[in-house]
């Protein structure tokens, strides 16, 4: 059982920038992050493989946001250039299997999500 906490986050203006941390309990093979929308499908935004340390994002945030490994079992969310499109609420969620992956109901533990606000 792997225990996954999210922090940061709050409220942004347009081009602001915001960061997310994901602290795990536990080891994790591959960490991501998700963000739902309310009325929308959680959906993917950035993973990191610790197996290689290689990392992807989903096309509407790259360029912006970047995930990173920051210490042992600690994960960061960097995100620049915030468009009012990103607001949602975003959560972490770790894998038991190397690889990441874009689809949600392939991590086993997640946390318990923060709000990410972007508005003028």
């Amino acid at each position: 059982q792997v225990r996954l906490m999210d922090s940061g986050g709050g409220f942004a203006q347009p081009g602001g920038s915001l960061s997310l941390t994901c602290t795990a309990s536990g080891r994790t093979f591959a960490v991501a992050w998700f963000r739902q929308a309310p009325g929308k499908e959680r959906k993917f935004v950035c993973g990191h493989n610790s197996a290689d340390g290689t990392s992807h994002c989903y096309d509407s945030v790259k360029g912006r946001f970047v995930i990173s490994k920051s210490a042992e079992n600690t994960f960061q969310l960097q995100m620049t250039n915030l468009k009012p499109e990103d607001t949602a609420m975003y959560y972490c969620a770790s894998r038991s299997f190397w690889g990441i992956s874009e689809l949600a109901y392939n991590y086993d533990y997640w946390g318990q999500g923060i709000q990410v606000t972007v508005s003028t």
